[in-house]
């Protein structure tokens, strides 16, 4: 019988930094995914939308102020629309509620969204982490 001696190196550091690194990259492919299909929900009208569907915009503003931003240090990305160009009116569109006087009945369009790109996401994280 014959003995064999094994050494194996491992070098975690190098795998946290690629898993990291890959997460970020997969979570601002998921971040723009998202936006997108956000951003495709709403339609352009003069008109209000109905109860329970994705608010309309009049000029568009509503399409440009959804935005994404990744948060490394938690590893997490933030989607929806920007307060500093839209104001708070969304949450009363999303959550249904009072807006300046008025009452807005639910107009989800973030939740919906996430609800629908959810089985896509795994694939964006997909060959991720690379040596």
């Amino acid at each position: 019988m014959t003995g064999a001696k094994v050494r194996v190196e491992f070098d975690d550091d190098a795998v946290k930094s690629a898993v990291k690194k890959g997460g970020v990259k997969a979570l601002r492919s998921a971040g723009a995914y998202t936006r997108k299909a956000a951003r495709n929900a709403v339609s352009r009208s003069s008109k209000a939308s109905p109860a329970g569907s994705p608010p309309h915009t009049r000029r568009g503003l509503l399409k440009h102020s959804i935005l994404f931003g990744v948060e490394k240090h938690r590893m997490a990305v933030v989607i929806g629309p920007a307060e500093s160009l839209i104001g708070i009116s969304m949450t009363a569109h999303e959550f249904g509620g009072m807006y300046r006087r008025r009452k807005y009945p639910k107009r989800p369009l973030m939740g919906p969204t996430l609800v629908k790109v959810a089985p896509q996401l795994p694939k964006l994280w997909a060959d991720s982490v690379k040596p």
